[in-house]
């Protein structure tokens, strides 16, 4: 089973991602910020990270580029899920190492279709 690793600070946000997550048949794994989502990836590099811009201690721009430079840390496929949806967030992002981009509020069908285009499903 793949390793899906949600990190947002919002506790309601990650329930749902975990919920649709699951449905889909990965092992979700919560993280509340880039921080403790960076600490999670050193121990255990998910195979998928569905990454909150906007968090305390370490946002997800930040996240992700610390991520790119670890060993193993090209492997996961990071899909940003926020609410920054201009072009230049989605530019930064995707230049950051960022596979994909989607908005919030997202449902089942949305995030199936990213991950299928992105070749986890």
């Amino acid at each position: 089973m793949k390793t899906c690793l949600i990190v947002d600070d919002s506790k309601v946000i990650r329930m749902v991602a975990r919920k649709i997550l699951t449905e889909l048949k990965f092992q979700p794994e919560e993280a509340e910020d880039g921080q403790e989502a960076l600490d999670f990836c050193k121990k255990t590099m998910p195979e998928a990270i569905l990454l909150d811009w906007n968090m305390p201690v370490m946002d997800g721009l930040e996240f992700t580029k610390k991520l790119r430079a670890l060993p193993e840390g090209d492997k996961p496929i990071i899909v940003f899920c926020t609410t920054e949806n201009d072009l230049d967030h989605i530019v930064m992002a995707i230049n950051a190492g960022a596979n994909e981009y989607i908005m919030k509020p997202f449902d089942s069908e949305i995030l199936q279709a990213k991950f299928e285009q992105v070749g986890l499903l």
